[in-house]
C-alpha cells in the first residue's frame, strides 16, 4: 500500500458564495483561505510550525509568488483579486509542479499490458456511454505509449474503477455535489491505480455536466504515474478545463510526460483510435499522396508539422508513423476553415494563424484571449487584406509575411515592421516564382510552397537547395 499523502488526486471545487461581511473581515477570510490553499498545494508550513518564519522574509509572500509564477500570473507576492480568483477555481488536490511531472519516486507499472474493471455505473449516463467514455479515455494514453488496456468483467484488475459517494473505505471521503469530483492513485499494489468518481456529481458524455471522458482521462494519467503540469490546456493541468472532446488529441506536454515514463509506441499501426470515414487513404484522389495536392498554410507546432487545406489539417508527428487528417475544428473549435497563413515561435509556445484581415494566437490547442485581431495592428497598410504565407526565422527573430509578389519583414522583438519593405519575392528568393502559398522553418531551412511544388531554401543565403513535391513529408 502506497503512502496516501501523495498518491491521492482530489479535484476540489471551492464555494463562490459568501455572506455579506465587513471588508476587513472579508480580507481576513480571504487570507485564511489563501493560507490553507498554499499549505495544501505549495507546502506552506502552518503557523504553528516552529519554522513558519523564514530567514529572508514572509513565507506566505514567497509561496504566493511561487503560485503566481506557476499559473503565469503577474508575480507580486500579494493576494490580489486575480490570484484569489485562480485559487478558487476547481482544481486537483496534489501539489503543483512545473511542466509535466511525475509522482515522488516516479512509480510506474512494470508491464505494458494492464487490465481495468468497471465495478458499477452512475445512473446519470447510459451504461454503453460510460463504457465508451472509459475506453476512449484509455485510448488517449495507449495511442502514444506501448501500454495496452484490456477490460475484465470479474475478479481483480490492475485498475478498479467505481462510482461512490461519501465515505467509501479509503479514508478520503467525497463531499457531495459541487465538491470533490474524483480521485485516483498512482501505480502500485492493492489500491494502486484505482480511480473513484463521486456519484453525487452529475456525469455526462458531453460538456453539459462533468465530462466523464475528460475527468477519466485526467485521472488515468495519475493512475499511470503523472502529476500535474503548468501548461495551460494540457490534460494534466491542475484545474478542470472543459475542452472540445470531438477527435480529442493529447497535447504535446502530456505526450512528453507519459513518454518519459513508458517511451513511445512500439508498433507501426495507425494511432487514431476512432478513424473517421472522411480520413483519406494513400490511394484517394483527394488524399495525402495526391501528386497535385496544394496547401493553404503550413506550420510547426510543438515538434509536429501541421498542413492546412480548406477545413482540414494534416498532422505529421514524430510520435507516430502515419499521417492524420482531421477537421480544424477538432483542434480549435472557434477557428474558421480556410486558414491562409501560419507560423510558430517555438520558444514562446505560440502559433499565429491568419485568415483574411484577422489573426489568432494559440498555445497548443488553447486559444489566447483577446483574439482575433486585425492584421493592421501588426503594421500592415490598409490595402493589405490578407496574408498568403508567413514564416518565423528563429535565428534573426524576424517573421516574413508574403502578400502577392512581395514580402514584409516583421521584428518579433521590437514588434514592428522593418524599414525598406515590402520587397519583391523574386528578387530576394530567386527560383521560387512570384508567390508563396505556404511556408515553415525546420532544422535551419525554409520550406516554401508554390502550387504542388516545395522548395528547400538556405536561411542565410536564401538560395534554393532542392525542389520537391508539396507532400514529400507524407512518405508517399
Amino acid at each position: 500500500m502506497k503512502n496516501l499523502s501523495f498518491l491521492m488526486l482530489l479535484c476540489v471545487t471551492f464555494s463562490y458564495a459568501f455572506p455579506v461581511v465587513p471588508e476587513t473581515e472579508k480580507n481576513e477570510e480571504d487570507m485564511k483561505f489563501a493560507e490553507k490553499y498554499l499549505e495544501n498545494y505549495y507546502k506552506l508550513k502552518p503557523e504553528t510550525d516552529p519554522i513558519f518564519k523564514t530567514k529572508n522574509g514572509n513565507p506566505i509572500t514567497d509561496k504566493i509568488r511561487e503560485m503566481q509564477e506557476f499559473f503565469g500570473l503577474k508575480v507580486t507576492g500579494k493576494l490580489d483579486s486575480g490570484t484569489l480568483e485562480v485559487m478558487k477555481q476547481p482544481r486537483c488536490g496534489i501539489p503543483d509542479v512545473g511542466q509535466f511531472s511525475t509522482f515522488p519516486r516516479s512509480p510506474v507499472w512494470r508491464k505494458t499490458d494492464l487490465t481495468y474493471r468497471i465495478l458499477n455505473y452512475t445512473p446519470d449516463m447510459a451504461q454503453t456511454d460510460i463504457d465508451e467514455a472509459i475506453e476512449k479515455a484509455w485510448n488517449v494514453w495507449s495511442r502514444v505509449t506501448p501500454l495496452r488496456f484490456t477490460r475484465v468483467y470479474e475478479g481483480n484488475a490492475d485498475i478498479m474503477i467505481s462510482f461512490v459517494s461519501g465515505f467509501h473505505g479509503d479514508y478520503y471521503s467525497f463531499d457531495g455535489t459541487g465538491g470533490t469530483l474524483a480521485h485516483a492513485y498512482a501505480p502500485g499494489e492493492g489500491i494502486g491505480g484505482d480511480a473513484h468518481f463521486d456519484e453525487d456529481e452529475y456525469w455526462t458524455k458531453d460538456l453539459k455536466g462533468n465530462s466523464l471522458f475528460l475527468v477519466a482521462a485526467h485521472e488515468f494519467g495519475h493512475s499511470l504515474g503523472l502529476g500535474h503540469s503548468n501548461v495551460y490546456g494540457s490534460l494534466m493541468y491542475p484545474t478542470y478545463l472543459p475542452t472540445d472532446i470531438r477527435n480529442y488529441r493529447l497535447p504535446q506536454d502530456d505526450i512528453n510526460g507519459i513518454q518519459s515514463l513508458y517511451g513511445p509506441p512500439i508498433s507501426n499501426e495507425p494511432t487514431s483510435s476512432t478513424p473517421s470515414s472522411e480520413t483519406p487513404t494513400k490511394t484517394s484522389a483527394t488524399g495525402s499522396c495526391d501528386p497535385h495536392l496544394t496547401f493553404d498554410a503550413v506550420t510547426t507546432l510543438r515538434g509536429e508539422l501541421m498542413f492546412f487545406k480548406d477545413k482540414y489539417v494534416w498532422r505529421k508527428s514524430p510520435h507516430f508513423s502515419g499521417i492524420e487528417r482531421d477537421l480544424i475544428s477538432a483542434f480549435w473549435p472557434t477557428l474558421p476553415s480556410g486558414i491562409q497563413a501560419a507560423y510558430e515561435i517555438e520558444k514562446k509556445d505560440q502559433v499565429h494563424l491568419f485568415k483574411g484581415n484577422k489573426y489568432w494566437v494559440v498555445s497548443g490547442y488553447a486559444m489566447h484571449p483577446g483574439f482575433p485581431r486585425n492584421i493592421q495592428t501588426l503594421g500592415f497598410p490598409t490595402y493589405v487584406k490578407k496574408i498568403d504565407a508567413a514564416v518565423y526565422d528563429e535565428n534573426t527573430k524576424k517573421t516574413y509575411f508574403f502578400v502577392g509578389d512581395k514580402y514584409w519583414s516583421y521584428n518579433e522583438v521590437t514588434k514592428s515592421m522593418e524599414k525598406g519593405y515590402p520587397r519583391r519575392i523574386s528578387v530576394d528568393f530567386p527560383r521560387i516564382g512570384h508567390k508563396v502559398d505556404a511556408a515553415f522553418q525546420e532544422k535551419g531551412y525554409f520550406y516554401f510552397f508554390h502550387g504542388s511544388k516545395q522548395y528547400e531554401i538556405d536561411t542565410k543565403s536564401k538560395k534554393v537547395i532542392r525542389e520537391m513535391k508539396s507532400n514529400s513529408w507524407f512518405n508517399c
